[in-house]
């Protein structure tokens, strides 16, 4: 049997190429296309493609979902499911996480994809339960890096963790594309040596690695890969559908996809991207640095606009040079969302302070005392003691068991904007974000500046016709529903169960 494919166009792909900025009136003309390739998967949600069309786009993520649902009827979808953090950035309680789960499956998720940045299995026992409940696959990430504590011997192990907690499949999630190839070959034979379920590689061609890596993850017997449709591959995001397609064809690994059917949809994305052009990362196609600093290439965004903010770009190569310190004293944590916003923070303040450790955000100091798990490796005595002093608490315990229940609270603060189950979950996951959210929809109001001036660009660019400023915004395109229309469909659901 050929290798399987799971395509991140409508999830990771624009999530790296295009700031999640992607929007649903562009992924529904071609999704019934995209059902008929016969993909083991489409990722289409999940990450920060929950939080993005709340704050930037003036979406409904819970809509999103169900309207690709409608059209994708045979491809599983997939979702990116962060732990215990959900979708969002901290640890939420078991009742938050154990309810997006459920709900997320209802609207459309098949797979769950979950992961926890420090590989701490803890993190993972509610997600994977109430997957597994549910009826979800659920599949168990690898957080792949590289350090004096991450080896072969450690991730087996993980793995080995995962399956006993229920994991229907094991995904190593490569998210910086720091998987060398020989390396992809040796840890997937060893996985699949000690567990009996199905291995999935995810990684990045930040290196310019990736589609050599999944070359010989492939000859090793890995059972999918996730690929990218070529118009929307390469740089930050995967490799490119079509070329991994066709370099299994006629191998015992062929895909038995339809090269001409990929290429329309490729032509297609081609299209749509180019009207996304003001939200182009710029990044080259290939960063071999990162194979230095292991800086994924989003968390470089990250610090660029942070010292962008401070004018202090000119002090990006210091900081660059700080990071692997920093995730060296906080114990060798995977550089993947949270963690990665955590170091590199921290290595920003360490720079422009001229003192290492001279301010800690929060964040930081409820990761040095558990807060957010166990550490790959020992936090750095001497870090502890100048940030926490004397007296201040070291959890050992998993961490989600030292947070009060937060759904009640958030239907008392969200009262009667919150229509639906959903409704509640975005705003117990994003408060604020969702109280702006749910207000905007509540009157009914055009998208905010930012995103009209993207449109009338946009649009602009697409009719190649001067548009007046005034007339932009009331510029609807013809091939699919108004992106406020979108948004706007929610005061009429049902109330949910």
């Amino acid at each position: 049997m050929g290798v399987k494919i799971t395509d991140t166009i409508l999830r990771d792909a624009h999530q790296c190429l295009l700031a999640t900025r992607l929007r649903t009136e562009d992924m529904l003309p071609i999704a019934e296309k995209l059902d008929q390739v016969g993909y083991y998967s489409l990722e289409v949600w999940g990450g920060a493609t929950f939080d993005t069309p709340l704050r930037f786009l003036k979406e409904d993520p819970w809509e999103r979902l169900r309207l690709l649902k409608q059209q994708i009827k045979r491809t599983p979808l997939q979702m990116l499911l962060r732990g215990q953090n959900v979708v969002g950035y901290r640890h939420y309680a078991d009742d938050v996480v154990e309810r997006f789960v459920y709900r997320a499956r209802e609207n459309g998720i098949d797979i769950f994809r979950i992961f926890d940045a420090l590989n701490d299995i803890r993190n993972l026992v509610t997600a994977m339960r109430a997957t597994k409940v549910s009826g979800g696959h659920a599949q168990g990430c690898i957080s792949y890096t590289i350090s004096p504590v991450h080896t072969l011997e450690a991730y087996v192990s993980f793995a080995r963790q995962l399956v006993e907690l229920g994991a229907d499949s094991v995904c190593i999630k490569d998210m910086a594309g720091l998987l060398h190839p020989d390396d992809a070959y040796t840890l997937v034979r060893a996985l699949k040596e000690a567990v009996q379920v199905p291995i999935q590689l995810h990684t990045h061609c930040t290196s310019g690695m990736a589609e050599m890596a999944c070359l010989k993850a492939v000859e090793a017997g890995v059972h999918i890969i996730d690929t990218a449709i070529s118009s929307m591959a390469g740089a930050n995001s995967q490799p490119p559908t079509e070329s991994m397609v066709a370099a299994f064809q006629g191998t015992p690994y062929d895909t038995s996809l339809d090269l001409e059917l990929l290429a329309e949809i490729a032509r297609y994305f081609g299209e749509v991207r180019k009207r996304y052009a003001v939200f182009e990362t710029g990044m080259v196609e290939v960063d071999a640095s990162v194979l230095i600093h292991q800086i994924p290439g989003g968390m470089t965004s990250n610090l660029i606009s942070q010292l962008k903010e401070q004018n202090a770009l000119d002090r990006l190569d210091e900081v660059l040079a700080e990071v692997p310190r920093v995730r060296r004293d906080m114990g060798y944590p995977p550089l993947v969302t949270p963690t990665s916003q955590l170091v590199g923070t921290q290595a920003v303040l360490n720079v422009l302070y001229g003192e290492r450790y001279k301010v800690v955000p929060k964040e930081v100091r409820l990761y040095l005392q558990g807060y957010y798990g166990t550490s790959p490796s020992p936090v750095d005595p001497e870090l502890l003691h100048k940030t926490l002093g004397e007296g201040v608490e070291v959890i050992t315990g998993r961490p989600a068991d030292y947070l009060e229940p937060e759904m009640e609270k958030a239907q008392a603060e969200a009262g009667d904007m919150a229509l639906t189950e959903e409704d509640l979950l975005s705003w117990a996951l994003f408060p604020q974000v969702a109280r702006d959210f749910f207000q905007w929809r509540r009157e009914g109001a055009l998208p905010e500046k930012e995103m009209v001036a993207a449109i009338a660009a946009a649009l602009s660019r697409r009719l190649r016709v001067a548009q007046p400023a005034k007339a932009a915004p009331r510029t609807v395109r013809s091939d699919g529903p108004s992106p406020w229309l979108i948004a706007g469909r929610h005061r009429a659901m049902r109330k949910a169960p």
